[in-house]
């Protein structure tokens, strides 16, 4: 089943949660909603479930406009962040319940319904906790036990709010690993909301990013992370710091030395040098500029340096470490030349619109 949004605005009181939204979620497919607090993600995901009305536009699964059509009805599942469990009934009775609480023309045999329940148990790995209560599970089996709930009623779409949020790192990551693996067991068209990029990259087939109520960019993990259509897509997805630059006759300026790296379409006048930790080498003094190091860390897997540029602004970048680079200490004076790095306007007004920014792939410099 797909999902459609189409034109969707959603204000509370004077404020304004989405601005003419459309989005489109293809069928059996697992989709991020992206983006900081505030950005809209939630209000979305509850104007798809019906929890709220939008004051203009529609939701369309397949070919029916569901706007409509009350929450009751819309045959969709929904997981919360804090599980919403019923602590009076058993894990079984609480899987159950939605196919229990049908009207009698639709509720199933009561023999079916157990064996639902069951299948349900085994595939979110609780077989055997059917007679528990939540208050005797953990965080994640308790997020185990209402999505098996959603489940159970077979809806059209899965929607999921948070559903790690209430959890630690370790957990949140063993449930990532689970919900992808019943995603693909299940062909179920899921959609959840996140705020946590490294969760909407390694679970989602593509991910849609969201600021001040609209979309920024959906792309798959790998297009929203290595070819960002905004200066805010850039910011947020990934690791990156940043660099006032001006560009000059299709020529991208750092204080008084020319930078190789392409302005990508922006007009003449102040930029943001975009700049990953791996976009950055060290380098001969005279091949690059000199910075002093402030810290090392850790950091995904390996280790990084933080340098701050000597001359005006005190202006901080990040690089990553390679092999035999790790000795180096905390004051030490190093040089760094740019590999690789992205340019957007500097001001939200020089900004271009989503569909006429330039969507090339980041440029390596020589």
């Amino acid at each position: 089943m797909d999902i459609r949004a189409l034109g969707i605005t959603k204000e509370f009181g004077r404020a304004a949660a989405l601005r003419d939204v459309d989005l489109e979620v293809r069928s059996g497919e697992l989709m991020a909603l992206l983006g900081p607090s505030g950005s809209g993600k939630t209000t979305l995901l509850r104007v798809i479930a019906g929890l709220e009305q939008p004051d203009a536009g529609e939701i369309r699964f397949g070919d029916v406009d569901a706007t409509p059509i009350p929450v009751r009805r819309r045959g969709v599942g929904f997981v919360f962040q804090h599980y919403a469990l019923f602590r009076h009934l058993t894990v079984s009775d609480n899987v159950a319940f939605g196919l229990r609480a049908r009207g009698r023309s639709r509720r199933p045999p009561p023999a079916e319904i157990a064996r639902r329940v069951r299948d349900l148990l085994d595939l979110v790995q609780l077989a055997g906790y059917g007679h528990r209560f939540p208050s005797q599970l953990s965080g994640g089996q308790r997020q185990r036990v209402a999505l098996a709930r959603a489940l159970a009623v077979e809806p059209k779409v899965l929607l999921l709010d948070e559903p790690f949020g209430a959890l630690d790192a370790r957990v949140r990551k063993d449930l990532r690993r689970s919900l992808r693996e019943i995603h693909d067991a299940t062909g179920q068209t899921t959609v959840f909301v996140t705020h946590d990029q490294d969760e909407a990259l390694e679970l989602a087939d593509r991910v849609a990013i969201l600021n001040g109520g609209r979309v920024e960019q959906v792309g798959t993990p790998d297009e929203v992370h290595d070819a960002p259509i905004s200066a805010f897509v850039m910011g947020f997805v990934g690791e990156s710091t940043q660099l006032p630059v001006e560009v000059r006759a299709g020529e991208v300026w750092f204080r008084e030395a020319r930078m190789a790296v392409p302005p990508q379409g922006c007009a003449p006048g102040p930029a943001t040098l975009f700049l990953r930790p791996d976009d950055l080498a060290f380098c001969a003094p005279q091949d690059g500029w000199p910075g002093q190091v402030l810290m090392i860390r850790r950091a995904a897997g390996g280790r990084r340096a933080e340098v701050k540029l000597a001359g005006p602004g005190g202006h901080l970048v990040e690089i990553d470490l390679r092999e035999g680079e790790a000795a180096m200490a905390r004051g030490d004076i190093v040089h760094l030349r740019v590999r690789a790095g992205r340019v957007f306007p500097a001001r939200a007004d020089a900004a271009q619109s989503v569909e006429s920014r330039p969507q090339s792939g980041r440029v390596p410099m020589p």
